[in-house]
């Protein structure tokens, strides 16, 4: 259906598409078309399974080659510069090329063809180069607290990769339920959930897309499927009043059975990051943890010496936590209110810092995290948290206030850090529009995904390119309305 007259010239200019491409150099030409026996060619290995994509996108055929007039050409080029997301797209006499020095660019670069082609009829005489800023980039996504089906979620994963947004975070474990098949400890599973061969399927799609699938099993606090299980592991203070979601750190059964998790799922998702959650500990949001919780207490003076508190415990926990993941290949992440200062442990530096709030007893700045040299991704509760029902002061995020207002370097309310600070991508590597569930009724997931649609197109263009948008939004808007699938 998107095959047409290639005597009708591109006109000249940027293409259309979302996120906007970084560099253009306009020549002159007639740009180009699918037109009537156009082919996607490529040569065998990566970019052949590119090409075979794209052909499917445009409805044209894929062939070996060599590529002649018409038709659009994927090749691969190790060493090429910009790095490993990176892609240039030359248009000339008539034809396209598509180089970049590893599939994911490839893949970028068919997206822009696509859309290119979706919202203009195709592309424009010149050359591209292009490349995203953050590497970081993508959605996070609460199905503990509310069910999605496989079928949605891979929905979600084309409409991520067609943005060129490269992560899925999934928060499968809370209070309100386990959503993944477990065969280490089946009791703690929910009624609704992914088989382990859905979440395959998933994995595998999100593979395909370039786009890394990042699990979560939030500890010790949101621990609450696991607990109803497994009572006995309950935190209680010091009147016996059981504390919500959390396990008691101080009994080993509760390590013994987050690690059994832990290693059970680190092999079923390929990429190099495993989330520890760590934030909420019912114990530390009191005003006087060491009181209402004095047997925590004591086992951290046992443990740790005079000056030992249940903060670190809960530090200690983290660490553990994270030595299991590395252990098993991947980068431990954890929400930014898991982490103390003035303790007697301190939080390991390998752990990447989720950035979500500032609102938690004893907040800290996220330029303390920086200074410290940790690594620290941007969901800025502020902007980039979808959280059905609004509870809690929270309004749903627009594209509109994210488009024109976030960028990564605001990570906390509405001001960036300060200018002195280190947010590049190498500190700051990008950042996730989060959807909780925290009323799971309150939206059905097609609303969800209806209303999630324009903030991660926000989302992508600003973490795909740091300059302020060309576009206005109402521009914006209706041109992400134009090329989406």
């Amino acid at each position: 259906m998107w095959i047409r007259d290639r005597s009708t010239p591109v006109p000249p200019g940027p293409p259309a598409v979302v996120p906007a491409v970084r560099e253009y150099i306009q020549r002159s030409g007639p740009g180009w078309r699918p037109a009537p026996g156009a082919r996607v060619v490529a040569a065998s290995g990566k970019p052949a399974d590119e090409a075979r994509r794209l052909a499917a996108d445009l409805g044209l055929t894929y062939d070996a080659g060599p590529a002649k007039p018409g038709d659009v050409e994927l090749i691969a080029r190790a060493g090429q510069a910009g790095g490993p997301e990176s892609y240039e797209l030359t248009v000339q006499d008539h034809k396209a090329t598509v180089t970049a020095p590893e599939a994911a660019g490839l893949f970028y670069g068919t997206r822009t063809v696509v859309q290119a082609v979706r919202g203009g009829g195709g592309l424009p005489e010149g050359v591209i180069k292009d490349a995203p800023d953050r590497p970081q980039r993508g959605l996070n996504l609460d199905t503990a607290r509310k069910h999605f089906t496989a079928d949605w979620i891979e929905a979600r994963l084309r409409e991520l990769a067609d943005l060129k947004l490269n992560q899925l975070g999934l928060h499968f474990s809370d209070d309100q339920g386990f959503r993944i098949e477990s065969s280490s400890h089946p009791e703690v599973v929910s009624p609704q959930h992914l088989t382990k061969a859905e979440l395959r399927r998933i994995v595998t799609l999100a593979s395909d897309l370039h786009i890394t699938v990042v699990p979560e099993i939030d500890s010790p606090g949101h621990l609450g499927a696991v607990i109803a299980a497994r009572p006995a592991l309950q935190l209680r203070d010091a009147g016996g009043t059981a504390a919500r979601g959390a396990v008691d750190i101080g009994n080993p059964e509760s390590a013994r059975v987050v690690d059994d998790l832990l290693r059970e799922f680190a092999p079923l998702f390929p990429g190099p990051w495993f989330h520890l959650g760590s934030d909420e500990y019912r114990a530390l949001m009191s005003r006087d943890p060491q009181t209402t919780y004095p047997r925590l207490a004591q086992l951290a003076r046992r443990r740790f010496g005079p000056q030992g508190r249940v903060q670190d415990l809960a530090t200690a926990w983290l660490n553990d936590r994270a030595a299991v993941v590395r252990g098993l290949g991947k980068t431990p992440k954890a929400w930014n209110d898991g982490f103390f200062t003035g303790g007697v442990v301190t939080p390991d530096k390998s752990i990447e810092v989720e950035y979500w709030t500032g609102k938690e007893i004893g907040a800290r700045r996220p330029q303390d995290y920086l200074n410290e040299g940790r690594t620290v991704v941007n969901l800025n509760d502020e902007y980039l948290y979808y959280v059905l029902g609004e509870p809690n002061d929270f309004r749903y995020p627009t594209g509109e206030r994210i488009y024109g207002a976030w960028s990564p370097p605001v990570l906390r309310g509405t001001g960036p850090v300060p200018p002195n600070v280190p947010t590049g991508p190498d500190r700051v590597p990008g950042g996730r529009l989060a959807v909780w569930c925290d009323r799971a009724d309150a939206q059905s997931p097609e609303q969800v995904a209806a209303g999630i649609r324009l903030p991660l197109a926000a989302v992508s263009q600003r973490l795909w390119d740091p300059r302020p948008p060309r576009l206005s939004w109402a521009d914006f808007s209706a041109l992400a309305g134009r090329v989406r699938r």
